[in-house]
């Protein structure tokens, strides 16, 4: 048998990469026969950068503030004149040095990230790709106009560089689906630092309503990376799925033809899988050629009806083997190979 292995990143324990080697891995012991195809994806969040440079690209590092202000190293990739920026890098939820809190949720920001884009169009690209996800700030992309010295010079060194937002994320910037009240929670942000951040957030919106000429607070996706959608979007950029990006680069749809089964996986499964991130884009490609699909996850929170209306033929969490939440964190390579070496013995 042939089978494709493209899962995503699984949260901060193993990133897409080694999730890949670690499904291989335990597939092999129980299957060494099978022809196993190695395409780790992404949806413009942690590992966006890693995945295309295992593709193609010249890799750079360059020292960027952190979401807190400490310097950090952040890896970009250029190919021809494409750069591929990944939020994280500068911003990650992971950099905060510790757990998130109310004062992080309030004090983080992106000004890492105009670093890098900055970086990037100083070495001559014509066209930047930015990965959302997986950051710690929820200042609406602020940081990164005060790194490129405010929206004005922003436009001036972006003019004639094509800028796009990869991002699976649709939500506003604004509301109850917005960037605070959805993902604020998760960045250590308690309600009164919720609300403050939403008031933030409105001021915001409007400089860059009055700036772009058109209120952006409602686009889909303006609310990805903590409100980072919306000032790409402000400042001319379009929004595209960053899984689509990596389908692109990895030539996914061509590979998917040619096997008999898709295992893909990520760090948590939920309904917001569902909605068009790498687990729920590859089981609809999968579906359309009747080949099926095996989904890991470090956690599992869809019901059997959801599963199976997914498409999916079988979904596994990674605690099934690992017996806690907390092995399954600390242990994570090792427990997922485990745990696919012994679906793979009765696959």
């Amino acid at each position: 048998m042939k089978a494709l292995i493209a899962p995503d990143s699984f949260g901060d324990t193993l990133t897409a990469v080694a999730a890949a080697e670690a499904i291989a891995a335990g597939w092999a012991e129980s299957r060494p026969d099978d022809d196993l195809i190695l395409a780790p994806q992404s949806d413009g969040g942690p590992g966006f950068v890693a995945v295309l440079a295992s593709r193609f690209g010249e890799v750079h590092t360059e020292t960027v503030n952190g979401p807190l202000g400490a310097l950090v190293d952040a890896q970009w990739l250029l190919h021809g004149d494409t750069a591929y920026i990944e939020c994280a890098q500068a911003c990650g939820l992971h950099q905060l040095g510790g757990r998130p809190s109310p004062r992080t949720a309030v004090a983080a920001d992106t000004y890492g990230v105009g670093q890098l884009i900055g970086a990037a169009v100083d070495a001559g690209a014509a066209k930047v790709v930015v990965g959302l996800g997986g950051s710690g700030s929820t200042d609406g992309g602020k940081g990164l106009v005060d790194a490129l010295g405010g929206l004005d010079s922003a436009a001036r060194l972006l003019q004639g560089v094509e800028l796009v937002a990869a991002s699976d994320v649709e939500n506003p910037l604004l509301g109850l689906e917005g960037a605070a009240a959805v993902f604020g929670p998760q960045k250590g942000a308690d309600p009164d630092t919720v609300a403050a951040l939403e008031q933030r957030m409105s001021t915001w919106a409007a400089l860059l309503g009055e700036f772009a000429g058109r209120d952006i607070s409602p686009l889909a996706g303006a609310g990805a990376a903590g409100g980072l959608g919306a000032v790409l979007l402000a400042l001319g950029g379009t929004r595209i799925s960053g899984a689509t990006v990596i389908a692109d680069a990895t030539g996914q749809a061509d590979l998917i033809a040619g096997v008999d089964l898709v295992i893909t996986g990520e760090g948590k499964c939920d309904e917001q899988t569902l909605k068009g991130k790498v687990v729920a884009a590859l089981t609809s490609a999968a579906r359309a050629h009747q080949t099926p699909t095996i989904v890991f996850a470090g956690q599992l929170a869809l019901t059997p009806a959801q599963i199976a209306e997914a498409g999916i033929a079988r979904a596994h969490a990674i605690v099934e083997v690992a017996g806690s939440v907390q092995r399954a964190m600390d242990d994570a390579q090792n427990q997922l190979t485990e745990l696919t070496r012994q679906v793979a013995g009765t696959w």
